[in-house]
């Protein structure tokens, strides 16, 4: 496993800026609404820019807009420099959400060596989908987004997994076809665009609750956020979700908390 020095990370994170100016760069110029989550909208608001020990960064957009930022990365996307994956277009990739990467580079997770399409330096794109009002359909969604994570990860699971109990069941469940698991995962991304809901999630993603995810109307109003001197588009009330998410978010985590990915192979260029 590389642990990456200083200087690496930072390099890392420059790269990720670039990949977060074109991603916004496409997003303002068809109109497409996007805001900077997670862990990178809590860098914004604290650290005016990258956590300092934070190796990825995200942004999301409620499903119609997502759909958008998938076709336009088509027409749209400098592919001297980047390419965007998701399950639509690139075999064997198990991942509910797309991924901007940064051509050049190499950014290889721990045991996911073996999947096979490129990987390099990456941002996450996720989609938000809504999650059902009744209290009986939310439980009942909310326990197929589970098992949905559990089969997709299970091709990593199988090998990462410390419990080798827990790896022969991953095991087991990487040999369910890949096209057959995400055909289960448009239905239910067809099911919630045939109703409205005040809640969204990833699909492919544990929320803080067990069931609702996170209110539709944080992502619905956006302002700007400085990150890194560059302004991208953040969740307007970001204290509340800033709250929901992480507590109290402005008191830093004790030093046993502040993980990097493990990374197995690392290939950077200057951005």
């Amino acid at each position: 496993m590389i642990h990456l020095t200083q200087a690496q990370l930072r390099q890392l994170q420059r790269i990720e800026l670039e990949l977060l100016v074109e991603a916004d760069r496409i997003c303002k110029k068809c109109g497409i609404h996007y805001n900077i989550i997670a862990g990178t909208l809590l860098g914004a608001v604290r650290h005016g820019g990258f956590i300092p020990w934070d190796d990825d960064a995200d942004i999301a957009l409620l499903r119609p807009e997502y759909e958008r930022f998938r076709e336009a990365c088509a027409t749209e996307l400098d592919t001297s420099r980047f390419y965007f994956q998701d399950h639509t277009n690139t075999p064997g990739f198990r991942w509910g959400y797309g991924k901007l990467r940064r051509k050049g580079t190499t950014f290889l997770r721990e045991h996911q060596e073996h999947m096979p399409y490129d990987q390099g330096v990456f941002i996450d794109i996720f989609p938000l989908d809504n999650v059902p009002m009744h209290p009986w359909k939310r439980q009942w969604h909310s326990l197929q987004c589970y098992l949905l994570r559990k089969f997709l990860w299970s091709e990593v699971g199988k090998m990462a997994d410390k419990n080798p109990w827990k790896r022969a069941i991953f095991r087991l469940m990487s040999c369910v076809p890949r096209d057959w698991i995400f055909k289960r995962y448009d239905a239910i991304v067809a099911a919630g665009t045939a109703e409205s809901s005040r809640w969204v999630r990833i699909l492919t993603f544990p929320t803080p609750t067990r069931d609702e995810g996170y209110l539709r109307a944080w992502y619905e109003k956006s302002a700007p956020a400085a990150f890194e001197g560059v302004t991208f588009q953040g969740i307007a009330d970001y204290d509340s979700y800033l709250t929901f998410k992480f507590g109290n978010y402005h008191e830093l985590p004790p030093m046993e908390k502040r993980k990097v990915h493990p990374v197995s192979q690392l290939r950077l260029i200057e951005p």
